[in-house]
């Protein structure tokens, strides 16, 4: 059985008049970074070409400000930069001519970086700098022209289309929101001249391109504000740019501001796509729906459901640029699947570095990193079968090696076994599935419960070993350590140890947000329940106030425990978490009424519990069960011993380097070596 039985309604085409598309999966918009490098084009044309030849119907690029006002850091108002596109669209449309590539038009309005941002008032927002300028009559009329020429370069450019987004927290956003429109002129005020912004980009960019050119508007169908737009202002929207010439509307959710999540990996899949589906009952256009949608039977449900028209999947086609294909030939048990972790993407979006995936290193670096098949085949073991290990074993294999694999517990994985037993962690147990195919599919010999000796890899005669034995948790000289409260990270998140009912964390990196996640959350998971999800943050899906969530009080259950998490830094607890998920984490323990203490000193683990300078001051936490999170130690096992032997050897991953647990380290370091070996 492959896609076209499997995923009838995902594998039909779309037809939108003047052209058509081949199928419902969609490369959503996703800004790379590749952007704004003076080598980013060529490099760019490879990225997107390759997912072109895995199989989506469309692609949008990340976003291109139409001025230097719009600040996203990759501009297209000239002609000069329009034949700079041309390299991305050519290899695009070489790759398959039947994709459609549309470009994003993201005009960053108040979030916009640097001295030019602007707004329809001068209201900063929460996570920017400087309150933006307000632009006058004038002004914003010129970025009404300069939009239009955007999209008159993009289709010079040999764009199929564009996309002007008008959610997010961006320019035209903010001209729909009350709280950030104080407009008394034509442009402000009733809703009807706030959104005269977005109505009239759109117009004038239909005007000047003419029919034949997909034109998307990206609408805020629940912007997660207090006080944010009304669903009767959302579908009085989208009629209004139907009307003046949208071939589609792409739903989003949420502004960059919100405090709540949408793509971090708590969120149960498809969690929005309700929003659109009652949208799609007002419009006669197809409407593009979004937001933790990561594997094509996910895909065909919503579309089944009448939910949307088409399927945007962006983070998913960085981790698997064959993903599409994949399905269509029934390999999905082969697809490297998205795990909403954000480390290696957005992460590194909103702090300026270059994209890439956790589970694919060789996303955005395609012209990089590359897997050729081998020259000479090598005899190579690999010793231990976490993160590093998989991935090595993997690419390895994969290029034509013979790899055998060494690993001393039942099963493979490491640390993900760990993390997949966190509530909203559930997606790391597709990682280990995407492994154990690839093991069977590049023959890939695992010995399991084989604890391998320096002797035993000497006499079979291995060209190379690698030692990818992980990490050790460290175990911190504290007096009463080997107390009988005192317990460690692996023994509560396993269910090998009892916790008591009262609790002290000692460490407040991720394993101590997620001892704290775990022992603290009773229930269902909410990222596999939408209804759960929707209560403990706030959301009414069915009743739709005011930007989704206004006058909505979050309701979160909480295990029966008191909990103090500690931290010897005096930095604020949690800063060194995931710049787009860190703040979820901490919301969440604190509506569970988690302690955070942090500039603690340890003294020691006796009967009254755990023993704290705070301040300076002598303090006793009575607690039942302290939790070890002292960070780890790397496990290098036989490395020394195989290199005093004369032996070949590679170290990886944690056992490489164990200042934090890193599967975005090991991977992409394990994908480097196989890519060489």
């Amino acid at each position: 059985m492959h896609g076209k039985t499997s995923y009838p309604i995902a594998f039909s085409p779309l037809d939108l008049g003047f052209t058509r598309l081949k199928n419902r999966f969609l490369m959503g918009s996703m800004h790379t970074g590749l952007e704004e490098l003076p080598n980013g084009f060529p490099r760019m044309a490879r990225y997107f070409a390759e997912r072109a030849k895995g199989g989506v119907g469309m692609i949008i690029t990340g976003g291109i400000s139409p001025n230097i006002e719009g600040g996203s850091g990759a501009k297209l108002s000239t002609s000069e930069e329009a034949q700079a596109h041309r390299e991305i669209t050519d290899a695009v449309h070489k790759a398959d001519p039947e994709v459609k590539i549309c470009m994003q038009i993201l005009h960053m309005g108040p979030l916009a970086r640097g001295k030019y941002a602007v707004a329809p008032s001068a209201v900063r927002s929460r996570i920017a700098r400087a309150a933006p300028i307000e632009l006058d009559a004038a002004g914003i009329e010129k970025q009404l022209d300069d939009f239009v020429n955007c999209a008159v370069k993009a289709k010079e450019a040999g764009y199929d289309g564009v996309e002007v987004i008008g959610s997010a927290g961006y320019l035209i956003s903010t001209f729909l929101v009350q709280k950030t429109n104080l407009r008394t002129d034509e442009w402000g005020g009733p809703f009807e001249n706030r959104m005269r912004f977005a109505v009239e980009c759109i117009r004038r960019i239909r005007q000047a391109v003419g029919d034949q050119f997909i034109l998307i508007f990206r609408i805020a169908a629940m912007d997660m504000l207090e006080g944010g737009m009304s669903w009767d202002e959302v579908v009085q929207l989208a009629k209004a740019i139907e009307e003046v010439g949208a071939n589609i509307i792409s739903t989003h959710f949420t502004w960059h501001e919100a405090a709540v999540p949408t793509i971090a990996t708590m969120v149960p899949r498809a969690a929005f796509t309700g929003v659109t589906g009652r949208l799609k009952k007002h419009l006669g256009i197809p409407l593009i729906t979004s937001n933790r949608i990561n594997m094509p039977s996910v895909a065909e449900e919503v579309l089944r459901r009448g939910d949307a028209d088409i399927v945007s999947m962006a983070r998913p086609m960085l981790a698997d640029a064959d993903l599409v294909v994949k399905a269509w030939e029934g390999r999905e048990d082969e697809i490297n699947t998205c795990i909403a972790c954000n480390q290696a993407c957005l992460d590194h979006t909103f702090t300026g570095q270059e994209v890439s995936c956790l589970v694919n290193p060789r996303a955005c670096h395609e012209t990089k990193l590359n897997y050729l098949p081998v020259a000479k085949i090598k005899k190579l073991a690999v010793v231990g079968a976490g993160p590093a290990g998989l991935a090595f074993s993997e690419i390895a294999a994969s290029r034509g090696h013979h790899v055998t694999l060494f690993e001393q517990s039942s099963e493979i994985g490491g640390q993900f076994n760990l993390a997949k037993q966190i509530p909203g962690k559930e997606e790391f147990h597709e990682t280990i599935r995407y492994f154990r195919r690839t093991i069977d599919k590049y023959s890939i010999l695992l010995n399991l419960n084989c604890k391998v000796t320096v002797s035993q890899l000497v006499k079979e005669g291995f060209d190379e070993v690698i030692v990818a034995t992980g990490i050790t948790p460290r175990v911190p000289d504290l007096p009463g350590i080997t107390h009988e409260k005192a317990v460690g990270y692996i023994d509560v998140i396993s269910g090998n140890r009892a916790v008591g009912r009262k609790v002290a964390i000692m460490g407040a990196g991720g394993i101590g947000f997620d001892v704290a996640e775990l022992i603290s959350h009773t229930g269902k998971s909410a990222a596999l329940d939408r209804q759960i999800f929707a209560q403990e943050w706030g959301i009414d899906f069915d009743n739709h106030p005011r930007g989704g969530v206004t006058g909505v009080k979050p309701v979160v259950a909480s295990a029966d425990r008191e909990i103090t998490l500690l931290q010897r830094k005096a930095t604020p607890v949690g800063r060194g978490l995931g710049k787009t998920t860190g703040w979820t984490h901490r919301i969440t323990l604190n509506r569970r009424g988690v302690k955070m203490i942090n500039g603690v000193e340890y003294l020691k683990i006796d009967d009254l519990g755990l023993h704290l300078l705070i301040n300076n001051e002598h303090q006793i936490l009575d607690v039942d069960t302290v939790v070890i999170c002292a960070g780890q130690t790397s496990q290098r096992g036989i490395y020394d011993e195989l290199t005093d032997k004369g032996v070949k050897v590679h170290l990886i991953g944690g056992a490489f380097e164990a200042a934090e647990l890193d599967a975005k380290r090991a991977i992409n370091q394990a994908a480097h070596l196989a890519a060489q070996v």
